[in-house]
């Protein structure tokens, strides 16, 4: 807000087209608002968009033209969260071309100055460069393998049967190891393409060297030499709680246990209230 001073800040999240049907948009709306504000922010508003389908863009028109009173309005965002993808939809909508406008790609950082697109009032609507956020998945897989891990479309639930010292790889770029409770079930939230693995934990360590970059992909197997180590994090569950892979996915756990998760160096896991 130094920056932004008593202008309206709206968030918006995009790709709501992979979240499973059972998620409630307003669900979502309101931990992304309860997020913010737990970061400081004050925004007047949630919504979920698609940029890659357009689904609710013109939603997301109407919101802007009655929060920004003649301003320009400026679209701000971490990498690889589909910015240019979202402003080309808007530029499309507002001008009836089919035309994309600005360059987009899966990979950080690829937008590298601001986009001014002219309104009607003489105001503008900025695309600024993507902010770099060093806790994502996206900054530690090559383009291929980032390409694997995001979801194309609609997220496929894969519910597990878990007792006491198993483990569930996914792929080789991070792991799930159960190790206190009752069997349970283990629900993962991840793209369709992403491989997993079960073994028991006290073999998961040889497992990983043994099949890291092969069965266990991805990283492939030329990659996986400089992909970061995996570090250790531990959590008691108490109550249904989603364990959430930052830029991957999130394992939804039902009942009460001992986790830990294993994810590459420098990127974040961190557990919030189900959003299903």
């Amino acid at each position: 807000h130094r920056f932004v001073g008593k202008n309206p800040i709206l968030i918006v999240g995009n790709k709501v087209d992979v979240l499973p049907r059972s998620v409630k948009h307003s669900r979502v709306t309101h931990w992304m608002m309860k997020q913010a504000r737990a970061a400081g922010l004050r925004p007047v508003d949630a919504m979920l968009v698609s940029g890659k389908k357009a689904t609710y863009i013109d939603d997301l028109l109407k919101k802007i033209e009655e929060l920004r009173e003649g301003r320009n309005v400026y679209v701000v965002g971490v990498t690889n969260v589909g910015k240019s993808t979202i402003m080309n939809q808007i530029i499309k909508a507002a001008t009836g071309s089919n035309e994309d406008v600005i360059t987009t790609s899966q990979f950080p950082g690829t937008t590298l100055d601001q986009i001014r697109i002219p309104l009607d009032d003489g105001s503008s609507l900025i695309d600024t460069p993507g902010i770099i956020h060093r806790h994502q998945m996206a900054h530690v897989l090559s383009e291929k393998d980032l390409h694997l891990v995001s979801p194309q479309k609609e997220l496929k639930p894969m519910t597990y049967q878990l007792n006491a010292d198993q483990t569930l790889f996914l792929g080789a770029i991070a792991r799930f190891d159960y190790l206190l409770g009752e069997r349970a079930s283990f629900t993962g939230y991840f793209s369709n393409d992403l491989k997993i693995h079960r073994t028991k934990t006290e073999k998961a360590d040889a497992f990983y060297d043994k099949h890291k970059g092969v069965l266990l992909q991805p990283p492939n197997e030329t990659d996986i030499e400089k992909f970061p180590k995996l570090v250790r994090r531990e959590f008691v569950i108490k109550e249904p709680t989603d364990i959430v892979f930052s830029g991957l996915g999130w394992i939804a756990v039902h009942q009460p246990g001992k986790i830990a998760v294993w994810v590459p160096e420098g990127v974040d896991a961190i557990i919030r209230e189900p959003i299903i």
